[in-house]
């Protein structure tokens, strides 16, 4: 993701929304994590996709997985590294280009920044840098359109059927996914999805 608008924005909030949203304990998402470690092996290797602040990174770190953490924020990923100790790759979606690399990867909130038409395009990396059988948990907002929201970050919405239709032609089976209601940085109240699935 590397829309300039975007990017300001968590330039400048990084800290904001850290203290907001950064929880490596986060009841709200719980179920969610629970889902994606449960189709890890021990030990495994996951990447933190997009991983903001570093909070869900750090949790993997201390359950004892090895984590790659990835985000496109230079703020966010000095954040992390003061806050957690965690060493962030700064790149794009586009720069990944590993193949049966990851056990699990945690793309939460990240790829709702891709336009619509470099989308499938993200899919098709995730699931040949996943080992065969490896783990996928995707967090996107439901809705339609491509816009901007009040700060001026770059959003595509999707429906969940399709989604899931993204997702197969990527190659991946769905193994469930579960619809909720949170307020983001920008105050406002938007239904989320995550859905699991394996490569």
């Amino acid at each position: 993701m590397s829309d300039k608008q975007t990017m300001a924005v968590y330039a400048q909030a990084a800290e904001d929304y850290a203290k907001g949203f950064a929880r490596t304990k986060d009841t709200v998402h719980d179920r969610d994590y629970a889902t994606f470690v449960a189709g890890l092996p021990d030990g495994g290797t996951v990447l933190d996709l997009g991983c903001g602040p570093g909070h869900w990174a750090a949790r993997f770190r201390d359950e004892g997985y090895h984590v790659t953490a990835m985000d496109a924020s230079p703020e966010m990923a000095r954040y992390a590294k003061d806050t957690y100790g965690i060493d962030v790759t700064v790149a794009t979606f586009e720069d990944i280009d590993t193949t049966a690399r990851y056990d699990g990867i945690w793309a939460f909130f990240s790829l709702l920044h891709a336009p619509r038409t470099d989308f499938p395009g993200h899919l098709l990396r995730l699931h040949r840098a996943l080992k065969p059988g490896g783990m996928l948990a995707l967090g996107m907002k439901l809705g339609t359109g491509e816009r901007r929201d009040t700060l001026g970050r770059f959003y595509t919405y999707y429906s969940e059927d399709a989604l899931r239709a993204l997702l197969a032609e990527a190659g991946f089976e769905v193994l469930g996914a579960r619809c909720a209601n949170g307020k983001g940085l920008a105050g406002a109240r938007e239904t989320f999805v995550v859905l699991t699935a394996h490569a």
